[in-house]
């Protein structure tokens, strides 16, 4: 039974023992003995404080065997229940639990954040990415060992539990989720995980880990944006090493530098924001937030045209690929 159940039996069972022996009271006393006193008499003989009887319980034999019988099983109890929760404060368990309470009210005000199912060895880089690139992101893992490595990066909102449990998904927000990763070891749950969020949100964007490339189309009509095998990710990174060590380089600087915050973002023109009806010069972009503008897909284009030229007009939906400080993308999104 977990924390939160044995919290609850414990307050339920002191609650009906004292509710009990007040109605037992109210009722061997026909009514006659307000039901304040009848309360207020279980609680002082469970309690032992030895105040004197409010209502006239020595001389009533029905009374006395109950008040006797009262005492023995209620007082069992609450000494019970005393010693549990004494047992679960000294272990943490309290404590872990109002961390858990607060921690999913702080989930609850979230929106367009990101999930991360699994933080193993592939799921850990993605929270690390995400967190670098200053995003909202809840990991959803039932390793212990798993979440205290997270934990040791920051402070990081999570969901202790099982990610293919629909009740911890939406816990952790997935109808106000913006994107969520899918990073299991099992391609059934992999699966399932992505069909369940597709479900729970139709909007949201899915990535999802595979093992088995023959599983990339189950994955694909289940409801995955795209789908990641870290396997072939591997083989072409091996190749590149090969054949173009100096951009491999350039990446690694890029992306495991612990100090420099160096990315390739992309940023949206909407239909509020004061970059729209601008040239790409008069934006300011590279001038003002020194943004290296890569690459641009207007709506209706199918293809993304690279170094757009400096007189392109900025309509609204298109979709700017940017490379420079995270702090600077941030700043331009926050201030357009």
């Amino acid at each position: 039974m977990d924390t939160h159940k044995r919290l609850n039996l414990i307050i339920l069972s002191v609650i009906l023992v004292v509710l009990g022996g007040a109605a037992g009271y109210y009722y061997l006393f026909q009514g006659e003995a307000r039901f304040l006193s009848c309360l207020f008499m279980t609680v002082i003989s469970l309690t032992s404080v030895g105040y004197g009887e409010i209502i006239p319980v020595s001389g009533n034999v029905p009374a006395e065997l109950f008040t006797m019988i009262l005492i023995t099983f209620g007082m069992g109890i609450i000494l019970y229940g005393i010693s549990t929760f004494t047992a679960m404060t000294v272990e943490g368990a309290v404590t872990g639990l109002l961390r858990r309470n607060r921690m999913e009210k702080r989930i609850a005000k979230l929106k367009d954040h990101y999930i991360v199912c699994g933080a193993g060895q592939t799921g850990r880089h993605v929270i690390e990415e995400l967190l670098k690139n200053r995003e909202e992101t809840v990991f959803i893992d039932h390793d212990e060992n798993n979440i205290q490595q997270v934990l040791a990066m920051g402070d990081v909102l999570y969901i202790k539990g099982d990610a293919t449990d629909d009740t911890n998904l939406v816990l952790a927000g997935i109808e106000r989720a913006k994107g969520i990763v899918v990073s299991l070891p099992s391609d059934k749950d992999t699966l399932y995980i992505t069909m369940t969020a597709r479900m729970l949100n139709p909007s949201v964007r899915i990535v999802s880990r595979m093992v088995e490339h023959k599983i990339e189309a189950k994955l694909r009509k289940a409801g995955a944006s795209a789908v990641v095998s870290p396997n072939f990710i591997g083989g072409l990174r091996m190749a590149s090493e090969l054949i173009r060590p100096t951009v491999v380089s350039f990446l690694d600087l890029m992306l495991r530098n612990s100090t420099a915050t160096l990315r390739i973002s992309e940023f949206e023109v909407s239909g509020e924001s004061k970059l729209k009806g601008k040239t790409l010069r008069a934006s300011g972009i590279k001038d003002k937030y020194s943004l290296l503008v890569l690459g641009a897909k207007r709506p209706k284009d199918m293809e993304i045209l690279f170094n757009p030229p400096p007189d392109m007009e900025l309509v609204e939906g298109t979709t700017l690929v940017l490379m420079g400080e995270v702090d600077q993308v941030v700043r331009l999104r926050q201030e357009t």
